[in-house]
């Protein structure tokens, strides 16, 4: 996993693999994709300031390791044994544990936040999720969530586009799941292009998310002005606002543990 220190004496850490289940930092072609988790982070890094915050399915880990910028403390926890050992390298920061989402190896009542960007659509029992998430939140602990928009992300359809998806939510149903395990929901907002991804969005045939969807499913090279393109995107390209919520890419909610 670690390979040789570079010139100033930082090992050098692989990449995880890109296999379309999690977003990694570092790859053109995927930037996009990795901005767009991206901005819900920067947009919420404030809610876990000086906290005890708990990443439930943290992934590459780059998510968690801004937290750990501000926060008291970071654990991420994550069923994948490679994406595990990758943060604990890569990632010192903050502390890794191996476990199922399900049965959190967390104890009750013992985080100020709990953290689960684009990760509650991959979980086959929701409910069980979010139940665990309140056991390990303190009274008054709030709960970051995110996750694609169903009606946006796979259109008129009963099942998911992305093969990785158990079940996608629109608002609607996102509030109901919070609401049914004991959550007040304080916000429900979502994630918009701005002017430049709108503009992008014209440029690329009236939708730059499909033009990089056709190339990456034909398998073929990419066009250098696409990848530019993917390339500069940045989080500030993206809008977080609470109108619109239906016609937004992704959801962002704050949950509350009465």
């Amino acid at each position: 996993m670690t390979a040789p220190a570079d010139a100033s004496g930082t090992p050098s850490i692989d990449p995880l693999p890109l296999t379309g289940e999690r977003t990694v930092p570092g790859i053109a072609e995927e930037n996009y994709w990795f901005r767009r988790h991206e901005i819900v982070y920067a947009r919420l890094l404030d809610r876990c300031a000086g906290k005890t915050v708990l990443e439930a399915g943290s992934g590459e880990g780059y998510g968690a390791d801004m937290i750990a910028g501000v926060a008291h403390r970071v654990t991420g926890v994550d069923y994948d044994a490679s994406a595990v050992a990758h943060v604990r390298a890569r990632y010192p920061r903050v502390e890794m544990i191996q476990g199922n989402l399900a049965e959190l190896p967390i104890e009750d009542a013992s985080v100020d936040v709990v953290v689960n960007f684009q990760v509650i659509e991959h979980l086959w029992d929701q409910g069980q999720f979010l139940r665990e998430c309140l056991r390990v939140l303190r009274p008054g602990g709030e709960l970051l969530i995110s996750t694609p928009n169903r009606i946006t992300f796979s259109p008129g359809r009963d099942t998911p586009l992305n093969p990785f998806h158990t079940r996608e939510l629109n608002a609607a149903e996102l509030t109901e799941l919070l609401v049914e395990a004991g959550f007040t929901v304080s916000l429900m907002t979502g994630v918009h292009h701005g002017p430049t991804l709108k503009a992008l969005d014209a440029k690329h045939g009236g939708s730059f998310i499909d033009a990089q969807i056709e190339r990456a499913l034909a398998g073929e090279a990419w066009p250098a002005e696409l990848t530019a393109d993917v390339a500069a995107v940045g989080i500030d390209d993206f809008a977080l606002r609470p109108e619109d919520i239906d016609a937004s890419l992704d959801l962002v909610a704050i949950a509350v543990k009465p």
